[in-house]
């Protein structure tokens, strides 16, 4: 029997930032991870051509001050790279044909992605009135309100379908963008919120004075994205354990134990780190609310598909970031990273790779077919939209049939049933991408301030923590959620 401030259950990015902060801070913890290595989606290893496969996420934008805090501890910067000059592109189909999305007002005005009619249509959006603040909307609704049919076919469906691999229809624009719902209710538009949004970043930059340069944009490592809980692990390694399978949890006296290959280990604190379905299972005997909660939470399959080809038998000068394909197309990929363009040392010289994913809300039963129809069809689709005339030489796919979760309508039902259940259980926290932001920066602030509050709680420091917990005689059997 081992007696700990704080238990971490899984070891994926949002996990291994919180074991970062509690050991960091001087918590005696232990994390336990089914897998034999941490990283969760995040997988990054080169193949047998030397092309680096990355099995989830590609990138990450430095979207939070804890992401950027927890590189500099780690001291990672070294190891960063950024996009190539090459990879300001952003391709989206229309028609069959892929166009430049504009990046600026006067692209804008040039651009074929709209038609003339949409753009007059946007000159609208300053005027129309804002939904009351109360009301639910899914972002299809929201966006065709404000801006129209075609900018939501054209530039926010294959959005949505890179970021969530969801449908505008299902996801609501408060929780899956609240950004979107924050500008209306706080400035009645989204070019007036916009408008005063930069202004005060500008005002907040001039009263920063120089401050060295702000990291800011899009980065990965040399070695991929799984640099970053690899690190973690690495310099944690006595914290950690790996091939862990949960055999029990037990909440007695406001303390939780944990049995994990017969042994038990006891803490005040027991963070929940898993995906929601893997997290109403752990829980399931001590809330049946909050685990049924959990369980409504969609998340689709998704195939992330990894292809080389040689550079000579690709047609498009692939000199963007990739293409996303939006739902009206009809076509059989959400989207394609042009992964040796976008950063360098991807991929052998004269070789190309292609990051293609297939699946999620949209296609859910495409994800699911056998590897031979997914290489069939994924090469038919990408030698259509960047004229490929040879197979490719190699394919890597990796099937995640639980992916990303969708913060669909009603997703509010959701989060209050977990908040109910704080107030049940004491001293757990479920953590995770089904909370607080889908995107890597997000996860790791999710991470990093839970382990804040955990460090400033003052139930600390081992046995201590615990044999107090005990004396307070909680009635135990409830879940604390805090994340």
């Amino acid at each position: 029997m081992r007696n700990l401030d704080a238990i971490i259950i899984g070891g994926g990015i949002s996990g291994a930032a919180a074991l970062h902060g509690l050991a960091r801070g001087g918590a005696d913890v232990i994390l336990f991870e089914r897998a034999e290595s941490l990283g969760g989606v995040m997988g990054s290893s080169r193949n047998a051509l030397g092309a680096l496969v990355e099995t989830g996420p590609n990138s990450a934008q430095f979207n939070t001050p804890e992401l950027i805090g927890l590189i500099n501890d780690l001291k990672l910067a070294d190891r960063l790279v950024r996009p190539s000059d090459e990879a300001s592109n952003r391709y989206i189909m229309r028609e069959g044909r892929l166009v430049t999305a504009p990046r600026s007002p006067r692209e804008f005005l040039r651009s074929t992605l709209l038609t003339p009619q949409a753009k007059r249509r946007l000159l609208r959006e300053p005027f129309i009135a804002s939904a009351p603040a109360d009301s639910e909307e899914s972002i299809a609704e929201f966006v065709e309100r404000r801006l129209g049919r075609e900018v939501l076919d054209y530039a926010v469906n294959p959005f949505i379908s890179g970021v969530y691999a969801g449908r505008p229809e299902l996801l609501s624009v408060r929780y899956a963008l609240p950004l979107l719902h924050e500008l209306e209710q706080g400035s009645g538009s989204l070019v007036k919120g916009g408008i005063k949004r930069m202004r005060a970043r500008k005002k907040a930059r001039r009263k920063g004075g120089e401050g060295g340069e702000e990291l800011k944009g899009m980065f990965s490592f040399a070695e991929g994205l799984a640099t970053l809980p690899r690190t973690i692990e690495e310099r944690w390694r006595r914290y950690v354990r790996t091939g862990a399978e949960i055999e029990r949890i037990d909440h007695i006296g406001g303390v939780w134990h944990v049995v994990v290959r017969g042994e038990r280990f006891m803490a005040p604190r027991l963070v929940i780190a898993t995906d929601a379905m893997a997290a109403a299972d752990l829980i399931a005997e001590h809330d049946g609310a909050a685990a049924s909660a959990l369980r409504s939470i969609e998340y689709p399959p998704i195939v992330v598909a990894t292809s080389v080809y040689d550079r000579d038998k690709v047609s498009h000068p692939l000199d963007g970031f990739g293409m996303l394909v939006p739902e009206v197309e009809g076509r059989n990929i959400l989207g394609v990273i042009f992964s040796s363009s976008l950063f360098p040392g991807r991929v052998p010289d004269g070789k190309v790779l292609l990051t293609t994913f297939v699946g999620g809300s949209r296609s859910p039963e495409l994800a699911l077919r056998s590897r031979e129809e997914l290489e069939f069809d994924i090469h038919g689709e990408l030698r259509r939209a960047l004229g490929i005339f040879a197979p490719p030489l190699s394919v890597d796919l990796r099937l995640w049939r639980r992916a990303i979760p969708q913060y669909n309508l009603g997703y509010g039902s959701i989060l209050d049933a977990l908040a109910a259940a704080e107030l049940r259980l004491p001293g757990l926290h479920m953590l995770g991408n089904y909370r607080g932001g889908v995107s890597v920066g997000h996860c790791v602030q999710s991470g990093m301030m839970l382990a804040d509050r955990i460090l400033s709680d003052g139930r600390l420091h081992g046995a201590a923590s615990v044999e107090a917990a005990a004396a307070e005689g909680d009635d135990g059997g409830e879940l604390h959620e805090e994340s």
